[in-house]
């Protein structure tokens, strides 16, 4: 199970563009259930702000992960995720990544200069800092999920392809997400219509195949992440809606 909220974090927050941010409102909550096979294994928060950095309009956003209950008992985690997104271009000027999963650590800083396809990586637990090159358009794990949010319905319509590469802790990771449908799903709320994504993943590390993940968006301008279903290489792991608050549009749940 190690790294796997990581994992996890990487498709809730994997759903550059002048002002596309306006399906999003200051203070929007997102609260997630996390079920590993049987068990209650525990919850993950978005929460968004507007706010200014660097004399700039953004959006900080902070997501955070822990487990709960008997997981917890054997394996802690605690992860930290935190992005300031640049309101009028939709990429991420600094990123940080704090994970604690069970004995494993990491605590790193990441300052993206878009103008020359660099960034500044810090491991605070080493106290060094590199200069790394970058791709053009890179997002990080957070801002990737508003990043699509942003889409208009022409381009996250059934059939279509979205590319994107993303820097998750220390290195770039190409992803590629596939609209493979639309289907009324079941949450704690009701029904509701979704459309259904099937992220492109790294497989050997911790899902069994490269398309073992489908993530179910609601079907509407929101784009709320519903539902995520995974088939680990150990076991499966499903995250469900739990609650959520200040979505600037209403979500249609039916009985």
């Amino acid at each position: 199970m190690k790294k796997f909220f990581s994992v996890l974090t990487v498709l809730l927050f994997a759903f550059a563009f002048p002002q596309k941010f306006d399906n999003i409102q200051s203070g929007e909550t997102l609260n997630y259930r996390i079920h590993y096979g049987i068990l209650n294994a525990g919850t993950a928060t978005l929460t968004t702000l507007k706010t200014t950095y660097l004399g700039q309009p953004h959006f900080y956003v902070k997501g955070v992960g822990k487990t709960t209950g008997a997981v917890r008992a054997f394996f802690k985690v605690e992860d930290v995720y935190e992005s300031f997104i640049n309101y009028n271009t939709g990429l991420p000027s600094f990123y940080v990544r704090n994970v604690k999963e069970g004995t494993y650590t990491q605590h790193f800083e990441t300052v993206f200069n878009h103008n020359n396809q660099t960034l500044i990586l810090t491991d605070k637990e080493k106290n060094t800092s590199r200069t790394l090159n970058s791709v053009k358009g890179v997002q990080d794990m957070l801002s990737a999920f508003y990043y699509l949010r942003s889409l208009d319905n022409s381009e996250l319509k059934v059939g279509s392809v979205k590319k994107l590469n993303v820097w998750i802790d220390d290195e770039m990771f190409p992803f590629q997400l596939r609209v493979v449908g639309s289907e009324n799903i079941s949450t704690k709320f009701g029904k509701i219509n979704a459309l259904k994504i099937v992220p492109q993943v790294i497989s050997g590390r911790v899902f069994k195949d490269k398309e073992g993940v489908t993530l179910w968006v609601s079907n509407d301008r929101n784009y709320v992440p519903l539902l995520i279903q995974a088939q680990l290489a150990v076991g499966s792991l499903k995250a469900s809606i739990d609650s959520y608050k200040n979505v600037k549009y209403p979500l249609n749940f039916t009985k």
